[in-house]
């Protein structure tokens, strides 16, 4: 009976590995239309460093410019950019708030861009770990700020909430992704992201038990237009995903977070229920500012003007 049960039991989990691996999806134009407006005439070259398993990873640097006098030269701000996207995808924001005084950085999460295969991650913690070897490649003479975008906002919760969190003493989510149960979720995922489900949790299972020998098979795919796909990340394997986000305690992560954090949304974000912030941020070790930008969507966040001042005002106060 127990080895009939187990035998059921490894058809299931073999079922879900085959045959749960994320669905088609649709183009969502909210997301791909607005980069056929912005300006990208002006991205600075590419640089490189070693993360600590030699491969190279790719960032953007930005250096301060504008008003002399309103320059705010010694802090960094490092940006982390959003699921299936690269730094290239923040310039309009990075040249923003380097015209606003501040050096800015870039980073081309591995998996994405030009950092390493698209898609994949060797080990849950490695992005994290690419993060802190950034930092000692490119040291900065002044305090830091870590900001991330909707899937980078809840990488930059992880790291708020984690063992590297000293990196940095100020935190940034832009309509940080928390979970697919989050109160924040809307339905679908807002048509962005297709999730192969049963083969996450097959998968999430296994990994528990030390077994990863089908983590690089894909979980997400994103709702990329045909000409995206050539220069963005079209899915996630397994790792990548369980590692570019929040743990699955995602409110752990903030009640970890020691240092000061904010939260900069928009009203009309189609993806996530911004007005839910406040409530899922109220149990952080110091109290999280959450500022909603009226008539901004998800995407507007780093794209549309209207939502740069707000921006700005969280990375200076």
């Amino acid at each position: 009976m127990i080895l009939t049960t187990a035998a059921i039991l490894v058809l299931i989990l073999a079922a879900a590995i085959a045959l749960g691996g994320p669905g088609p999806i649709a183009a969502l134009d909210s997301i791909n239309a607005p980069f056929s407006k912005a300006d990208f005439s002006d991205v600075p070259p590419a640089r490189h460093f070693a993360a600590r398993d030699g491969t190279r990873l790719a960032w953007l640097h930005y250096a301060p410019s504008g008003d002399p006098a309103a320059a705010d030269t010694r802090r960094r701000i490092v940006l982390v950019h959003g699921s299936s996207a690269r730094a290239r995808s923040m310039h309009p924001l990075a040249r923003a708030l380097a015209r606003a005084g501040f050096t800015v950085d870039a980073l081309d999460m591995r998996g994405h861009g030009d950092s390493g295969p698209r898609g994949r991650a060797d080990h849950v913690g490695q992005l994290e770990d690419d993060v802190a070897d950034f930092m000692q490649a490119v040291p900065h003479d002044g305090p830091s700020t870590l900001a991330g975008f909707s899937s980078g906002g809840g990488f930059v919760l992880r790291l708020a909430g984690g063992m590297h969190q000293d990196l940095f003493d100020r935190y940034l989510l832009l309509a940080p992704f928390l979970h697919h149960a989050a109160p924040t979720q809307r339905p679908d995922n807002g048509g962005w992201v297709s999730v192969g489900l049963p083969r996450l949790i097959a998968l999430s299972l296994l990994d528990r038990v030390g077994i990863r020998a089908w983590n690089h098979l894909p979980v997400l795919r994103f709702g990329l237009n045909n000409a995206a796909r050539e220069f963005l990340t079209g899915s996630y394997d397994y790792t990548l995903a369980t590692a570019f986000r929040p743990r699955d305690d995602y409110r752990g992560d903030i009640r970890r977070a020691r240092k000061p954090m904010r939260i900069v949304a928009g009203t009309q974000d189609e993806l996530f229920d911004t007005s839910r912030y406040a409530a899922e941020f109220a149990g952080a070790a110091h109290p999280v500012t959450v500022t909603l930008v009226d008539g901004v969507n998800h995407i507007g966040l780093t794209l549309d003007e209207r939502a740069y001042p707000a921006i700005i005002a969280a990375c200076r106060d």
